[in-house]
């Protein structure tokens, strides 16, 4: 990026080009930079670039550094394949740091300082980055670039490698909306990092959301760098809100604030205790849509009973129009043998059956991120059992992040 302060710059009397190498081929850390300017001409700005030029094993997690003496930097260019890279000059205008750089690179600087009689200083160096041991790198994003989503969707974002250094990583990941909200980043794994918004604030209906990992050249572990900035964009549409109660048997949506539809369902039975855990109760809870299965093949399989074992209740069933909410098996989807107990019964094994048509109209009618909050049951929804972030408290949270803060996306 060039920092252009004034115009009009003008040469000093055969200072520009003048160098005096100091340690400029030492590279990495010890680097002691390249200064240009005659050191015994009072009237000359020096103009000290680091790494110095011609070195070749620069770190790219320290950037470009440039420090004017005697005057003031009016220009700064840094290239890499002809293109600018970013960089931030300091309020006196004295200094100015680049951003991250990418492995196993070569960069070309440019910098020009005056002083303020108008004598100026230009000094230009060329150095390469080392090559890293090994490369940091985005493997998935979710969601997908362009996708609309609802207001609860989270973002998630997976690494090819465990990531030692997180907080490094992520002072490198910026989340942007047109709409203001509060959110935090929490590690779930070293491998995974997840944005979500404040617990019962989602973001707004109808505006874009972008992330951008800034992570060429962050070094994220020993002898370990960032390979590559990510941009992903993708819009929040409609705020889907979807309640429901396996008490009362009801299911209801509300459409930005409305309620546009309702209907009875029929929830898990219960009576299927593992461990303590009654898997065939309905999970309570804020569930978020996680994706679309028409139709999904539902079996037994994940209680560990055979589909062919009817004894011990295995089963194997096709089924239409289904939305799933959490990744313990629970979805909301057409049933129509069942049409007799919805309203009225639980006999499911944990999903929401739901009538045909009101199944396939909301299987069109989803998004992904769209909350689910299920009430009546006293088996707890974890909130890592899918999507179910929301579960987690705020302050805890915020606890995953390696800043240990929230941030804003405005």
């Amino acid at each position: 990026m060039q920092h252009r302060l004034s115009s009009g710059v003008r040469a000093g009397a055969g200072l520009a080009g003048v160098v005096l190498a100091l340690g400029a081929c030492s590279g990495g850390e010890k680097d002691k930079g390249v200064t240009v300017g005659n050191t015994g001409d009072a009237a000359a700005p020096q103009v000290t670039i680091t790494p110095g030029d011609g070195s070749g094993k620069a770190r790219p997690d320290k950037g470009v550094q440039v420090k004017a003496a005697g005057g003031t930097l009016t220009s700064v260019t840094v290239t890499r394949k002809g293109k600018p890279v970013e960089g931030t000059l300091s309020a006196d205008k004295t200094g100015w740091q680049s951003r991250t750089l990418r492995p196993a690179s070569q960069y070309r600087v440019t910098a020009v300082a005056q002083n303020p009689k108008g004598r100026s200083t230009t000094v230009t160096a060329a150095f390469t980055t080392l090559k890293a041991a090994a490369e940091l790198e985005i493997s998935d994003v979710t969601p997908s670039a362009g996708q609309k989503v609802g207001v609860g969707m989270p973002i998630q974002v997976t690494f090819n490698r465990a990531v030692g250094d997180k907080a490094a990583v992520e002072r490198a990941l910026e989340v942007k909306s047109t709409k203001a909200a509060t959110g935090a980043w929490y590690w779930a794994s070293d491998t995974q990092v997840i944005f979500r918004t404040q617990n019962g604030r989602y973001w707004q209906p109808n505006q874009q959301v972008t992330l951008t990992a800034r992570l060429a050249g962050v070094r994220s572990g020993k002898n370990t760098y960032g390979d590559a900035d990510l941009t992903r964009r993708f819009r929040i549409g409609d705020e889907h809100i979807i309640t429901a109660s396996t008490k009362t048997h009801r299911l209801t949506v509300r459409k930005n604030g409305k309620k546009v539809k309702s209907w009875g369902i029929s929830a898990g039975r219960g009576g299927r205790v593992v461990n303590g855990v009654d898997t065939y109760l309905t999970t309570s809870g804020v569930h978020l849509a996680m994706g679309k299965e028409n139709p999904a093949i539902m079996t037994s399989d994940w209680m560990g009973v055979k589909p062919e074992d009817k004894a011990n209740g295995g089963y194997k069933e096709v089924i239409p129009y289904a939305v799933r909410i959490s990744n313990s098996g629970e979805y909301i989807h057409s049933m129509a043998s069942t049409v007799w107990a919805q309203g009225h019964q639980n006999v499911s094994h944990g999903c929401l059956n739901s009538p045909p048509a009101a199944a396939r109209w909301f299987y069109s009618f989803s998004q992904l991120g769209d909350p689910v909050i299920i009430t009546g049951t006293k088996r707890k929804l974890e909130w890592n059992n899918g999507w179910s972030f929301y579960q987690m408290p705020w302050t805890k949270w915020v606890k995953g992040s390696a800043l240990d803060r929230s941030v804003t996306t405005a």
